[in-house]
């Protein structure tokens, strides 16, 4: 754990200096995101590679679906692994 450098008289804002975050609702909405995220990106990869060049929408604007539901997917990856990290470094 990695400690402050400032003294506390300097803290501003409302915050409890001993605030954390909700770990237990962190992990379960990234178990739920996670296959949420990656169905849709394999859907919008299907429908895309799928779409008439001339077709509404494009092939373009499902693409850019399909990369922005990966994005979405690794940063749930990423944050389950965190929540995980953390977890058993504070249990």
């Amino acid at each position: 754990m990695r400690y402050a450098t400032t003294p506390r008289r300097w803290r501003s804002g409302t915050e409890p200096a001993t605030a954390r975050s909700a770990l237990r609702l962190r992990f379960l909405l990234s178990v739920i995101f996670i296959p949420v995220f990656a169905l849709m990106t394999a859907a919008f990869a299907v429908v895309a590679a799928m779409a008439k060049p001339t077709g509404v929408p494009s092939r373009g604007a499902l693409t850019g679906f399909a990369v922005v539901c990966f994005v979405l997917t690794v940063v749930a990856v990423v944050d389950l692994y965190v929540v995980i990290k953390r977890r058993r470094v504070e249990l």
